[in-house]
């Protein structure tokens, strides 16, 4: 057959094939076509021994078509994508490739699985080409800034609620601490700042976004305007009595630590939690502590500075009573305070304008007055305030009649002569009229 008689050849292998035929024919020496070339006289020899012996096929490298010696066997290939459309579905080369080794022993690299997904039509979610930002250099100590932030997705893939991820970076390091809550707001941040100081101390600065949470939108009062202060959130309040310096970013970008953090989350953690079926947040706090230590192992740098900036908690400071949420009501003469459209009765008999209410992060509730604890008990049944209907007797009166020396019946009176001169008048005209 005719096909039987094509070579084919790469464009270096033509040009070796001319300058052999060269050799052949005693147009040139072997070394002059070595130097030609760029090849050993051995190589040459060969080549045209066996040129001579098979003829222009004998160019081609004899590997060439065959399996490499270090292939991967087609039955592996075979197991590998059924896990990779079963098992690992929506996973990207580099994950799926850490799973297969690390589940079911089969070491595969990266750039092969990508290969087999690209020849198998098998999709799985790329990185996009980011934007040209200013490169912002990391903080030089550990604990110098804190990248704070909460991630709205969808954890449990349906298997559980709705939740947000409430994370901390370090920005010098990239340690990571992180907790699941049911959203976003003051409560939930503060438990996992919390968490954040007991594993590690406070740090000396927190870099968050503009959410209604973290800073307010109100108008600095008269008070505040005079003290030169701007109005503060739950968050800063509790921020500036624990001495953290809260730094605003103006757009998402500016904390690119922590929104990359959670968009890696979103792909890493959710097939983690996939795998073991986790499906509620207490079970995903849970599984978090287990996997952070091994993501923080693998992915933190190095800080530029051996310095360690985050100050140990005080003797004699509650967290508690920091993190919280703290409101004024006033005491009502009746010793009750309304609070969340809520009435509770103080059992304490204490002279005091003002209270105030926090609301702990474990769902409690206190009321004090100069640092002491008060009694109270909520009002479930208010007393219904019965009023009671006065019966109105009607009495009728007499008439009032003035007299006749009345000034209002004398201009009367005094009225109607007028009328009755002016009538008289007119009748008079009419009838001289008629009789004209």
């Amino acid at each position: 057959m005719a096909g039987k008689d094509i070579i084919m050849a790469t464009p270096e292998e033509l040009k070796r094939l001319n300058v052999i035929h060269k050799v052949l024919d005693k147009s040139i020496t072997q070394a002059e076509a070595a130097g030609v070339l760029d090849l050993t006289d051995r190589h040459i020899r060969r080549m045209a021994a066996r040129i001579a012996k098979e003829g222009d096929k004998g160019i081609v490298h004899k590997l060439r078509g065959q399996p490499a010696h270090n292939s991967t066997p087609d039955k592996v290939k075979i197991k590998v994508l059924s896990l990779c459309k079963d098992i690992y579905e929506g996973f990207s080369p580099t994950l799926a490739s850490e799973k297969l080794f690390e589940r079911d022993k089969i070491k595969v690299s990266r750039e092969l699985l990508r290969t087999w997904f690209i020849q198998e039509h098998i999709a799985y979610a790329s990185r996009k080409a980011r934007p040209h930002r200013n490169w912002r250099e990391r903080k030089a100590n550990y604990g110098q800034m804190v990248q704070a932030d909460g991630s709205h997705h969808n954890w449990f893939e349906g298997r559980g609620p709705w939740c947000v991820l409430m994370g901390q970076i370090d920005d010098a390091t990239s340690k990571v601490s992180a907790e699941f809550h049911d959203y976003e707001g003051t409560l939930p941040f503060m438990a996992s700042f919390k968490s954040y100081i007991r594993a590690k101390g406070i740090p000396i600065s927190v870099y968050i976004d503009r959410h209604t949470t973290y800073k307010s939108n109100k108008k600095p009062s008269i008070e505040d305007e005079l003290e030169n202060k701007e109005p503060l959130t739950q968050v800063g309040r509790a921020l500036e009595e624990l001495g953290v310096e809260v730094i605003f970013a103006r757009s998402a970008p500016a904390k690119g630590r922590i929104e990359r953090l959670f968009r890696t989350f979103q792909d890493r953690l959710v097939k983690e939690m996939r795998l073991r079926k986790i499906k509620s947040i207490e079970e995903a706090n849970s599984f978090l502590k287990e996997y952070l230590p091994g993501y923080n192992k693998r992915f933190s740098v190095p800080a530029a500075k051996n310095a360690d900036l985050h100050r140990p908690l005080p003797k004699g400071i509650d967290l508690d009573t920091i993190l919280c949420k703290k409101t004024e009501h006033a005491l009502r003469s009746d010793f009750t305070v309304a609070h969340d459209k809520k009435l509770y009765q103080v059992g304490n008999n204490i002279r005091a304008k003002k209270v105030t209410v926090e609301e702990r992060i474990d769902g409690s509730m206190i009321i004090i007055y100069k640092n002491k604890v008060l009694k109270y008990k909520e009002i479930i049944n208010r007393p219904k305030q019965v009023k009671e209907k006065l019966q109105h007797i009607f009495k009728l009166r007499d008439a009032y009649v003035p007299p006749k020396d009345h000034p209002w019946r004398m201009a009367g009176y005094a009225h109607f002569q007028q009328y009755q001169q002016k009538e008289k008048a007119v009748q008079a005209e009419k009838e001289l009229l008629l009789t004209t």
